[in-house]
């Protein structure tokens, strides 16, 4: 898609969105553009690096369960797990599932990412 109508395209789409939703959306953006790449493990870690567990607070939105989670885990590639996230989000978002049901679903999907990661040491 051509930068310029992919641009009116979500300034449209932004423009139709309540007030709630644009700042879920802009949360969204600001996570996705804050990723940073992780530390390969294969250029040097002697070991699987530890999650560092973030209590759930009891009201928490599916976008600040994910920085958390993202917090938690930071030894995961957020490459590899971006699209799937965004399912997640699109659950919620578009579909209407329940934030604590997506939350409940996104701490399960971290936590087998990471089996995962301490399985390739």
């Amino acid at each position: 898609m051509n930068t310029k109508l992919g641009e009116k395209k979500l300034l449209r789409l932004f423009g139709e969105l309540t007030a709630e939703q644009r700042n879920t959306v802009l949360t969204f953006i600001e996570f996705l553009v804050s990723r940073n790449p992780v530390v390969n493990h294969a250029a040097g870690e002697q070991a699987p690096k530890v999650p560092q567990p973030i209590p759930r607070p009891d009201k928490e939105s599916v976008v600040k369960a994910i920085k958390r989670l993202r917090e938690t885990y930071p030894m995961l590639n957020p490459d590899k797990l971006v699209h799937e996230i965004s399912g997640f989000m699109m659950k919620h978002m578009i579909h209407g599932k329940p934030a604590a049901e997506v939350i409940d679903e996104l701490e399960i999907f971290f936590a087998r990412h990471y089996e995962s990661y301490k399985d390739s040491f």
